[in-house]
Formats: C-alpha cells, sequence, structure tokens
C-alpha cells in the first residue's frame, strides 16, 4: 500500500512472509478483497488486478502488465501483457498464457500453453496442450465451451499432448485460427492444423495437421470388444505426435531465448518475468518426458499381454524397439542439439528484430505482426528446421515403425 498497490480492505488477504514485495508493481496493481499470495517466485506488474469477481489465490506466479485474474487458484504459471481469466479458474503448474490470452469462467489448465489471442470459454478443461493461430484480438483461436481435451488413457498413463497450430508458424502471428467447437473434445495425443473448425459436439480422436479442414464428428456404434489392460497395440501414431509435441517446445525454447528475451529487458521487472517463463516451459518440457518415458516403460507388460493373445509380431517388435532404444530417444530430447541447428536462420532473423529494437520498436506483438513474408519465413524456417531434425532424430531410434 505504501507504494501505491490499492488494497480497500487490507484486513480481508492474506500475504505470504516469502512474498518479496519488489516484485510486486506499485503502479495501478489492485488487489481485492479474498485474495492470497504466496510464493517467493511470485511477480505481479504495472495494471493488474487480482479477485475482482470472487477471491484469487496466487501461489508463485508471474503476472506481466495489465494481467487480470478475475477469481480462482493459480499456481506456478505465467500470464503475459493483457492476458484475463474469469472466476472459477483452476490454473496449475506449467502454465503460459501469452498476450492477450483469456478465458472464461470455470477453466481448468495445467501444462498448456496459449499463443497470444486464443480465447477460451466457460466449463473447460483443457489441460496438456499447446494451441495458436489468430492475428488479433478479433480474428483468434477458440475452444468452445464445455470442453474437454482427454488427457488420461484406461492404461492409466498421460502421454497424451495435443498440438492445436504449431510452434514454427505460430509464433508469427500470420495463421488462421483454429476452432474446437462447444459440447466437445479432443483425446490426446492428436495434431489440428491451422484453419480448421472441428463442429459443435464432436469428440475428434484423429489428426489433421493439414488444417483448413471442417471436421464433423460421427457417433461410433456401439460395439462390445475384449478388452486387456496395460495392451497398447500399435504405438506408432501416440509416439508420433509425442515426438512431435517435445520438438515443438525445444523450437520454442530457442524462441523464447533469442528473440522475446530482449523485449523482457526493456520492460519493468522484465527479467524476473522472463524467468518465470522459461521456468514455466522447461516444467513443460521435463513433464512431457516424463510422461513419454512412462509410456515406454509400459511396452514391456503390453508385449507379455500381446503374446498371450497372439497379437501382430510386427506391432509387438515395434513396441519392443520402443522399450530396448528409449535412452537413445530421450538423448534427442535432452543434448541441446536444438541450440545448432540452423544457426544462420536463427542469427538472421535475430538481426532483423534487434534491428527494429533499435530503432525503438519495443511491443512484441508489433513488431512480430510488423514482419513481412520474407522476414517471417526466414524466421519459420529456422523453427522448422528445429522441429524436423529433433523429430528426424527420434525417429531413426524406431527403424521398424512406419509413419
Amino acid at each position: 500500500m505504501a507504494k501505491g498497490v490499492r488494497i480497500h480492505n487490507p484486513l480481508s488477504i492474506e500475504i505470504g512472509n516469502e512474498v518479496d514485495p519488489d516484485r510486486i508493481s506499485g503502479e495501478d496493481v489492485i488487489i481485492h478483497s479474498g485474495t492470497r499470495i504466496y510464493g517467493k517466485k511470485t511477480l505481479i506488474s504495472k495494471g493488474s488486478g487480482l479477485g475482482y469477481e470472487s477471491p484469487v489465490t496466487v501461489v508463485d506466479c508471474q503476472l506481466g502488465p495489465h494481467v487480470e485474474l478475475k477469481g480462482g487458484f493459480f499456481k506456478s504459471s505465467v500470464f503475459l501483457e493483457g492476458s484475463n481469466l474469469s472466476s472459477g479458474a483452476l490454473i496449475r503448474e506449467g502454465c503460459i498464457l501469452e498476450e492477450q490470452a483469456n478465458a472464461a469462467h470455470a477453466v481448468g489448465l495445467k501444462q498448456t500453453l496459449l499463443f497470444p489471442f486464443v480465447t477460451l470459454g466457460s466449463l473447460i478443461n483443457f489441460c496438456d496442450c499447446f494451441m495458436a493461430g489468430g492475428t488479433s484480438r478479433k480474428d483468434h483461436s477458440e475452444v468452445g465451451s464445455s470442453y474437454i481435451h482427454f488427457n488420461y488413457t484406461p492404461n492409466q498413463d498421460k502421454a497424451t499432448p495435443s498440438l492445436v497450430g504449431d510452434v514454427p508458424r505460430g509464433v508469427m502471428l500470420n495463421q488462421p485460427p483454429i476452432f474446437l467447437g462447444g459440447q466437445g473434445g479432443l483425446v490426446g495425443p492428436v495434431r489440428i492444423g491451422y484453419g480448421t473448425v472441428i463442429a459443435a459436439g464432436t469428440v475428434y480422436r484423429k489428426d489433421c495437421p493439414e488444417g483448413g479442414k471442417l471436421l464433423i464428428g460421427k457417433n461410433d456404434a456401439a460395439r462390445d470388444e475384449t478388452f486387456h489392460m496395460g495392451f497398447y497395440g500399435d504405438v506408432t501414431r501416440r509416439v508420433y505426435n509425442n515426438i512431435s509435441y517435445l520438438a515443438n517446445l525445444l523450437a520454442l525454447r530457442e524462441w523464447y531465448v533469442h528473440i522475446r528475451q530482449p523485449f523482457f529487458r526493456l520492460q519493468d521487472m522484465g527479467e524476473g518475468l522472463y524467468m518465470g517463463m522459461m521456468d514455466a516451459l522447461e516444467s513443460m518440457i521435463g513433464e512431457r518426458i516424463n510422461r513419454f518415458r512412462a509410456l515406454s516403460e509400459k511396452m514391456e507388460a503390453s508385449i507379455a499381454l500381446g503374446e498371450k493373445v497372439r497379437y501382430k509380431k510386427t506391432i509387438l517388435k515395434q513396441e519392443k524397439e520402443f522399450l530396448e532404444n528409449w535412452p537413445e530417444i530421450e538423448t534427442c530430447f535432452k543434448s541441446g542439439h536444438e541450440t545448432r541447428i540452423d544457426q544462420k536462420n536463427r542469427d538472421d532473423f535475430a538481426g532483423i528484430i534487434l534491428h527494429k529494437i533499435n530503432r525503438g520498436e519495443k511491443n512484441y506483438l508489433q513488431v512480430i505482426k510488423s514482419l513481412d513474408k520474407r522476414e517471417s519465413a526466414i524466421g519459420t524456417q529456422w523453427l522448422q528446421n528445429i522441429v524436423d531434425d529433433i523429430t528426424r532424430s527420434s525417429l531413426n531410434q524406431l527403424p521398424s515403425f512406419r509413419f
């Protein structure tokens, strides 16, 4: 309050002793009644507000300028400039909402990354997802109300991340939006391309990475089948989609390091906000590797069951290959090879961005949207080369797979 934070009812709020007041801006920050703030990593930038609609709990989150967390629970996540969530939110570890991403009431996220402008309706569970697409608040990707990303399988694993859009094109903020119609869902892991519309009421179980399609689901005919708990069968698509997801996250980390970081240096408390964003991204990468590893470990039991029911030998061979070659696959994600891929395009693109910053262009969204086709193509090619190289290196460890 001494530094300018507006707290109308101080006796109604709790602030942990570990919270650092120097990481809370005094400029136009408002903390409404019923707010609880904990965690030494918590950072709140200018113009942000907590608890306008209902009580808020914030634990080790980093808020950029003009963020509105109107009600709910928020832990170990990052909210960049202009993002906002309405009451009833449950935002758990490892989430990043980039600029102007937003959600209506009763939305649950964990290990989820939303690029700028992405909008979520109400009553949504959208954990373990990446989503991009759109060019502005008037032209944005959207998830309709009452939507679910199904991220837990009957075999009790969560190697189910879904890529809605991609990093190499999504970062340029020039792609068609994606629309996921309400009262529907995705059964992860799936890949959905830009310009895709999934009709309301559709639970989609396949991939449409090429985009530009209207997908209208049909209810599966009722049938009874024998279910063997722990048996996976053909894991080709599941493995590929996990590799693709991780490759995109590794490309995004390079984007954050070389392209986004200079913009944070230009804003008040930007360094702390950047470090929080990198921590959240590392949490996502670590989570996906751990879940992927756990899936590989389940192949031993799956193989034993497959042999018992005399399943196709070619499929069992693939499962065995996935199990035995996991250490080499994991190395592809942990070796840091992505930092050495296509350094020429990386440096050329970083030079373009730095030139714009030196001319006084300091707003990240405006700078990216000002790029012409030639300039954005350089950055996209760099990132796509990272995704392709990581994917190729991983698949080289699985020679019997047919993708």
